[in-house]
């Protein structure tokens, strides 16, 4: 079987340009990098409405929302399917753009590999997109960074703040990052060495867990990007004021490292499709989408925007409503849940090396997480469609199984999906059930309802979100979460959405724990304030922000062939 670098390698590009024309575009709004990759122009979006021409009408375009059961060992397809499904609306006669995270080099060198989708359902050149790019994560670095140093600097100078006082250097709590895992740098002393004054911990987070990433993620524009990189919160002063990045006077500058970060990056799928990929926040440490500007700009181009929330339905999806969407006025019209049989059957209590055997009950305990997920968009006011990613090694009847439960008792739309496979043929079905019920909700921002009110509490908030979507009994705060919330209520800014970061494979802080439980508490130790992104960073369970490479990292398995091309990226 074919790997998929080897399959993208096998396939046609078309040159850029021309799938920039199939969406209005011409060579004015493109600034190329080599034949296959562009980035669009601001002044190219600038006065877009987020709308397509259908029929000599104007009409909205629609979001598509792919999501996914919690990741498992056994994989999911989730990017795969996104993909797929668009590829299929485009062969359908329904035109649709994708709208996807850019990969991060963490588990591109890690656990998980590379983030292009797989098989015939790749965004390409793959090798280019899981790699450099067009070097937007490394400007997301260099201006974090910037900060982190100008902070130094203040802090060794004893630059007075606008208060009159000197930054307070065991209150700072900007740290450096880092697009790698790497767990040895999660806790650091700095200021080592003669004329380095003063001493202090430090560490750093992964790149896609910088709040410069989450900002340039929402951030309407170059102006309003400016604006939030000043409001970073940094650490207090001598006198107790809070420190900000425009105090340090360096919002300005990360703003210009960041200029050409902001505009979207336009490639293609093996089957001609266009893809804007922009922006990689993850979802277990942040808040799991692209960005706004590609989202918006892929509603402008296309009567379908289809877009993904990193991992599962509980952190990405939950996030995709309470901050992309709040923030930026969207609203879904459909909402695809990604599923395995083998994935059910591992959620359902099954070994890893066991999932090949059948075991209908312990496939039917999977389905109960599926069903968790289903009803949780469905919360939400999301029409729901569940994607069954096929693969050949599953049984006909359990994928039956699956089937006839998503029917006959979760009462959704469900389809077996063949597109790594068989390309855009294999999600027809798929296609024609979302455009279907995208067709018949006519007014999303009239159905989508978000669980918890603009201006909530950010405790009534995450008690709302652990328990109607994790279905925890309740929420306890260490004290260290307890000084944190009440002062946050204090300065009047503990109404911000939550952004919880936990792990990503259970409903619970607990990786360990499968199945649709319920009735866990979801122990928070820190509360993280993200003034500039918008949104307040609740730490549960043992998550880090600068994860650690496995015991055997993909990144052994990579290497260069005879003729200098990459192998063993997937």
């Amino acid at each position: 079987m074919a790997s998929d670098i080897e399959i993208a390698r096998a396939a046609t590009l078309r040159p850029i340009r021309e799938i920039a024309e199939r969406l209005g575009l011409g060579d004015a709004d493109l600034e190329p990098y080599g034949h296959h990759i562009a980035k669009i122009s601001a002044k190219a979006l600038a006065g877009r409405a987020t709308s397509v021409a259908r029929g000599g009408q104007r009409v909205a375009g629609k979001l598509v929302l792919v999501t996914a059961v919690n990741p498992t060992p056994a994989g999911e397809g989730k990017t795969t399917t996104t993909i797929g499904l668009a590829d299929a609306l485009n062969r359908i006669g329904r035109r649709a753009v994708i709208a996807l995270r850019e990969p991060s080099l963490g588990p591109v060198f890690g656990r998980k590999g590379g983030a292009t989708g797989g098989g015939q359902a790749q965004v390409v050149p793959m090798e280019k997109i899981n790699l450099h790019f067009t070097g937007d994560f490394h400007a997301i670095t260099s201006a974090h960074n910037l900060l982190a140093a100008m902070i130094d600097n203040a802090v060794h100078f004893s630059t007075p703040m606008p208060s009159g006082a000197a930054i307070n250097p065991r209150t700072v709590t900007w740290k450096r990052v880092l697009d790698m895992n790497d767990r040895a740098l999660r806790q650091i002393v700095s200021g080592m060495g003669p004329g380095n004054h003063p001493l202090r911990e430090t560490g750093f987070d992964i790149t896609v867990a910088s709040e410069v990433m989450a900002i340039l993620c929402l951030a309407d524009d170059v102006s309003d990007l400016q604006v939030r990189l000043a409001r970073i919160r940094i650490g207090k002063d001598l006198a107790g004021n809070p420190v900000t990045a425009g105090d340090v006077g360096a919002a300005g500058a990360m703003a210009a490292l960041l200029v050409e970060a902001m505009q979207p990056n336009l490639v293609q799928t093996i089957h001609g499709s266009p893809a804007l990929i922009h922006g990689g926040p993850f979802a277990n440490i942040a808040h799991g989408c692209n960005s706004v500007i590609a989202t918006r700009a892929a509603l402008a181009l296309g009567e379908f925007a289809v877009t993904e929330a990193g991992f599962g339905a509980d952190l990405g999806a939950e996030k995709f409503a309470h901050i992309k969407c709040r923030s930026a006025g969207l609203a879904p019209a459909v909402a695809v849940v990604v599923a395995t049989v083998r994935a059910l059957k591992y959620h359902g209590g099954m070994a890893l090396a066991d999932l090949g055997t059948a075991d209908p009950a312990a496939l039917h305990r999977g389905l109960e997480v599926l069903a968790r997920h289903v009803e949780n968009l469905q919360s939400l006011g999301l029409p729901v469609a569940v994607a069954i990613n096929a693969f050949n090694t599953d049984r006909a009847d359990e994928q039956a199984q699956v089937l006839s439960h998503c029917r006959d008792t979760l009462g959704v739309a469900a389809h077996l999906c063949r597109h790594w496979a068989d390309g855009p043929a294999g999600a027809e079905d798929l296609a024609r059930s979302v455009a279907a019920l995208a067709d018949a909700n006519a007014d999303p921002h009239a159905r989508f309802t978000p669980l918890y009110a603009t201006g909530a509490d950010v405790f009534d908030a995450l008690t709302t979100v652990a328990t109607r979507i994790h279905r925890a009994a309740h929420v306890t705060l260490s004290p260290t979460a307890q000084k944190q919330l009440a002062a946050l209520r204090h300065e009047g800014l503990a109404n911000l959405p939550v952004c919880i970061a936990k792990t990503p494979y259970s409903f619970t802080a607990d990786e360990k724990v499968r199945g649709a439980v319920f009735g866990h508490d979801l122990p928070v130790r820190e509360l993280r304030l993200a003034a500039g992104a918008g949104f307040i960073v609740a730490l549960a369970g043992d998550i880090a922000t600068m994860p650690g490479l496995p015991r055997q990292p993909s990144a052994i398995g990579i290497h260069l062939d005879g003729q200098g091309r990459i192998e063993g990226l997937s």
